[in-house]
């Protein structure tokens, strides 16, 4: 009698695990579908508000809506965390990162299609992943990179070269990316989810406050620019960053890799249905390139207990 019993024991746990993974993944997922939504409604507005504007909104209006979510989840928990001279500088450095590495992607997104940004600035965490490797084999995601950097800039076509400042902008974001994903994981050593996501979406908006509080009277002048605003602050980023905080914590760097890896993809699609921008061939095939390098950095990287997010942090 007692058999059964006991073989079931293990199994509960692994199937709960199995569980709590996939949902994990299918938030993550959500998390990059909602973000390029977002990206979509924040072109909208482009016209109206300018593209440094949009993004300084953008942060203000999520801060406004993660704020009060998380004071009444953690009611004295970000209050006290945040008086750590560690957690504070954290908070600090993410919220500064967060700030221009929005301003920089709307400015970019002003001058070049949705999935042509997304897919140049997804060179900064990708090659901030193969940062310091001396695998042979990384050589050959680099060249796919590269190879998709080229084609989508396609220089020999002058008729269909891209603005030569809107791919700066777009390289500047990557940078900022990268820098964001090394600050979120040090953040995430003192804060969790949406504490954490909530505090340095707060201190962003505290930055960009000079762009973001003289555009507010602007949302008033057409019904449908406020709901179309609040729209871009929730997917844009209350949603996505709040998912990526969580994710973060929960799986591997090298899962969380994986799955980032789509990233583009989805990108161009969403600015192909939501936008009506189309890419020629040579581009469509440019960004699958950079899809490839990732997943390939990803899918061959020996994971090791540094690479686990949750303790050791960057």
């Amino acid at each position: 009698m007692t058999a059964p019993v006991t073989g079931a024991g293990p199994r509960a746990p692994r199937s709960s695990e199995r569980l709590d993974h996939a949902a994990t993944l299918g938030a993550l997922l959500f998390g990059m579908v909602s973000v390029q939504i977002g990206a979509s409604l924040a072109k909208s507005l482009f016209p109206v508000l300018g593209a440094a504007d949009t993004a300084a909104l953008r942060t203000l209006l999520a801060s406004l809506i993660l704020l009060p979510i998380a004071w009444c989840l953690h009611r004295r928990n970000p209050v006290r965390l945040a008086r750590r001279g560690a957690a504070l500088t954290a908070i600090a450095v993410y919220g500064a990162t967060l700030g221009a590495m929005n301003i920089v992607f709307y400015l970019a997104l002003q001058r070049l299609p949705l999935g042509i940004v997304v897919a140049i600035e997804f060179m900064g965490p990708l090659f901030l992943a193969l940062a310091g490797s001396r695998r042979p084999l990384d050589l050959l995601w680099v060249a796919f990179a590269l190879t998709g950097l080229l084609f989508l800039m396609q220089p020999w076509r002058e008729r269909h070269a891209l603005d030569p400042v809107g791919v700066g902008l777009a390289l500047l974001a990557a940078a900022s990316w990268a820098i964001y994903i090394l600050a979120g994981r040090r953040l995430g050593q003192h804060l969790s989810g949406i504490t954490a996501t909530a505090l340095g979406m707060g201190c962003a908006a505290l930055f960009t406050a000079p762009a973001s509080l003289p555009a507010l009277p602007t949302l008033f002048q057409a019904d449908w620019l406020l709901p179309a605003a609040l729209g871009m602050g929730l997917l844009s980023s209350a949603v996505p960053y709040s998912i990526e905080m969580m994710a973060m914590r929960r799986m591997s760097m090298r899962g969380f890799s994986i799955l980032m890896s789509l990233e583009p993809a989805i990108a161009a699609i969403a600015g192909l249905l939501l936008l009506g921008e189309h890419l020629n061939t040579g581009r469509w095939l440019a960004i699958g390139g950079i899809v490839v390098a990732s997943l390939g950095s990803a899918l061959t990287d020996k994971p090791s207990p540094g690479h686990e997010v949750p303790e050791s942090g960057p």
